[in-house]
């Protein structure tokens, strides 16, 4: 058994959660704040057996999309503040990152 721990983006937490759901697969959803856009993401806690790590790896792939999105730099906390003028920077959100765990000891009561 495994534990996956799936990051996404909160865009893609309703549809990751039905498209998990849809495929027979439970999961638990948490609030989390990323780091580096300060933006809300969703863990999900999702146990499964080792034989059907790639079904979820795919659900996740198919409904978490890298897309590209416009954000405007923080200024700097030190330095010449008066001559710093921030413009929008693309850079690409979304997608997913999972980590997979092995499982000593499952139990539900």
């Amino acid at each position: 058994m495994k534990l996956l721990i799936a990051v996404i983006q909160d865009k893609d937490s309703s549809r990751l959660s039905n498209a998990l759901i849809k495929e027979g697969f439970r999961a638990t959803k948490l609030a989390s704040t990323g780091g580096f856009l300060r933006a809300g993401n969703t863990t999900f806690l999702i146990g499964v057996e080792d034989e059907k790590i790639q079904q979820v790896l795919d659900v996740i792939r198919a409904n978490c999309k890298i897309r590209d999105q416009l954000v405007t730099p923080v200024s700097p906390v030190s330095g010449a503040a008066d001559s710093y003028i921030p413009f929008p920077v693309e850079v690409q959100v979304g997608g997913a990152a999972v980590f997979v765990l092995p499982v000593e000891r499952f139990e539900h009561f």
